[in-house]
């Protein structure tokens, strides 16, 4: 029966040889200007923020820009990314909602913060002043529930807004929060879950919801959420590390046929299952893959190799060319594992993956996107994966370290 998610997967796996003949700088240079030529001059809002909005294009010139392998490109690049941040940085410093400023990947703590890697990068002393707005923002986030619909997801909570502080230390080396402002944002995310989990009864110490709905994945779940936690793991009380390591265990142990369903208790349809970052093995394998580099207990990386056999499965995805849900994401689970294992099993692989990304199969049987240039949904993903495809030692999953 034909799998409506994704597309079989006819590649034979590796048998000691990288393929010939690799996609490379031509690929993602016409790619860049596909999406140059569909995103207007005009930008005039920051709709979308990072996730499908005209600053997530600004992050992808950005990131092309800083491998050196575009050099010629990369003053070219920056000033069409400078450009377009400078608008959605004007539109975020006149949003009234303060809650939508410190969203990191729909709104303004996520712009700000690439506003700041970009001024950076183009030798601007600017840098600083976004850096500031960010950090400002971290007063709005500290209250336990400062958003009704769930403060300490991904995409608008507490650990995007961590998760953004982290990005700006690796990319910038400099620590934006001081060590109270993170302590005090990591406390309310336990302290928040600790408070749902037992209004809830759950027979484990920590767990979120959001919009009602208690996710397990990347995008608004409890693998994103813990993720951060443990990546500022040393500004944790000793009780309060515990608990995290608890409720990791307690996530693997939720694990159905190296896939984890999109939310607490559900149990996934074989013929219908989600296998996308946001929700599901591709984005949950982040989590273990940090708690592999904190303590190299052989469980976490075992749990990661599981999820990379199922996207290699169904990974194909038909959702498009993207990294939320489409088959870039899926290629950088195995990016991750190369870089967990040094395994070029899984360099072949992504390799595989991004040829189907060319293939008149893909183009026919894959859907039409609302966003196509966008960062999450569209190209603009799908170029960073190729970019870090040519550099698989420094390949990370776009705003997403693991490594940091």
């Amino acid at each position: 029966m034909e799998n409506a998610r994704c597309f079989a997967n006819r590649f034979t796996d590796y048998k000691g040889a990288l393929p010939s003949g690799q996609l490379g700088f031509d690929a993602v240079v016409a790619m860049v200007d596909t999406i140059l030529k569909k995103v207007p001059d005009d930008v005039c809002d920051y709709d979308g923020g990072l996730y499908d909005g005209p600053a997530g294009v600004a992050y992808m010139l950005y990131h092309v820009s800083e491998c050196p392998l575009f050099s010629e490109r990369r003053d070219t690049y920056l000033k069409t990314a400078k450009h377009i941040i400078d608008v959605s940085v004007r539109c975020v410093d006149a949003e009234p909602d303060q809650n939508m400023r410190a969203a990191f990947l729909l709104g303004g703590a996520g712009i700000y913060a690439v506003a700041a890697m970009i001024y950076k990068s183009f030798g601007l002393a600017d840098f600083v002043k976004p850096l500031t707005k960010f950090r400002s923002l971290w007063e709005v986030c500290a209250p336990i529930r400062f958003l009704e619909c769930g403060s300490d997801e991904l995409f608008v909570g507490r650990a995007g807004y961590l998760c953004a502080a982290l990005v700006l230390r690796q990319k910038l080396a400099i620590e934006i929060l001081s060590k109270d402002q993170i302590k005090s944002i990591c406390a309310a995310i336990i302290e928040s879950g600790k408070q749902y989990a037992k209004r809830k009864r759950k027979p484990f110490p920590l767990m979120y919801s959001f919009y009602g709905t208690e996710y397990l994945g990347a995008a608004h779940g409890l693998s994103s959420v813990l993720q951060m936690l443990l990546s500022y793991q040393d500004m944790l009380s000793r009780a309060d590390e515990d608990l995290v390591w608890q409720s990791v265990d307690f996530l693997m142990n939720q694990e159905q046929n190296c896939n984890w369903p999109a939310e607490l208790g559900a149990v996934i349809e074989r013929e219908n299952e989600l296998v996308h970052w946001c929700h599901g093995a591709p984005g949950v394998a982040y989590l273990f893959a940090k708690a592999y580099l904190i303590n190299k207990m052989p469980q976490y990386l075992d749990t990661c190799i599981r999820s990379g056999e199922l996207v290699w499965q169904k990974g194909l995805l038909k959702k498009g060319p993207g990294i939320c849900h489409g088959v870039a994401g899926s290629a950088y689970v195995f990016l991750l594992l190369y870089r967990l294992t040094g395994n070029s099993k899984y360099i072949y692989r992504a390799q595989r993956f991004a040829e189907f990304l060319f293939t008149e199969e893909f183009k026919a049987g894959s859907c039409s996107l609302t966003s196509a240039c966008s960062l999450f949904e569209g190209l603009s993903g799908t170029v960073c994966f190729l970019v870090d495809l040519l550099q698989p030692d420094k390949a990370e999953f776009p705003l997403f370290t693991v490594f940091e």
